[in-house]
């Protein structure tokens, strides 16, 4: 079951129940909409309230939204993906020689695609997929990028130890992290 609602200034969110959530999450997509998920226990009375708490950050996140110049993670055109593909997958290859090392990881397969929200993933199969517009980013988050993913063949979580392991290279990660969400 759905409900949406208005959040001021002609917004909209819509609130959705999930069995799969654990607690309340508040998306703003790239697109502008807005989405609270609420675990199938909590109330759509008490979903509504917590957005209401949220007013401030989601006025906030919303202009923030509006004055960024592109929408950089928006899926490319089939040309831009053919025409970068190459170069990025080179790019990506070299980048996971230098830091293998570093980590004594291997694993089974690299893709390169031209995925709508992610820049990487990692599945539990070992295969290391990553967005072709990583051949876009400053160096240092593309980098952050390979590293994240490449520590998630040992740590396949977002524990204390994963980011552990992520710190080794990137002690200040939590500012990386901020810094590609920004994008």
């Amino acid at each position: 079951m759905r409900e949406s609602i208005s959040v001021g200034q002609g917004r909209v969110c819509t609130i959705r129940k999930s069995k799969r959530a654990r607690r309340l999450r508040l998306t703003l997509h790239r697109d502008g909409s807005l989405f609270l998920t609420l675990p199938r226990f909590v109330s759509y009375t008490r979903g509504r309230a917590f957005l209401a708490s949220k007013a401030e950050w989601i006025e906030e996140k919303m202009t923030a939204l509006a004055l960024r110049p592109d929408m950089f993670l928006l899926r490319g055109g089939k040309k831009e993906y053919e025409a970068s593909r190459d170069l990025a997958r080179k790019l990506i290859e070299e980048r996971l020689a230098y830091f293998q090392p570093l980590y004594g990881v291997s694993w089974k397969r690299v893709s390169i695609r031209n995925q709508k929200t992610r820049f990487g993933s990692c599945s539990q199969g070992g295969a290391l997929s990553f967005n072709y517009r990583l051949l876009f980013l400053p160096p240092h988050l593309c980098d952050y990028v390979i590293v994240h993913e490449l520590c998630h063949l040992i740590e396949f979580n977002h524990s204390k130890k994963f980011w552990a392991l992520v710190a080794r290279t990137f002690p200040d990660f939590r500012t990386l992290r901020r810094e590609l969400r920004l994008l």
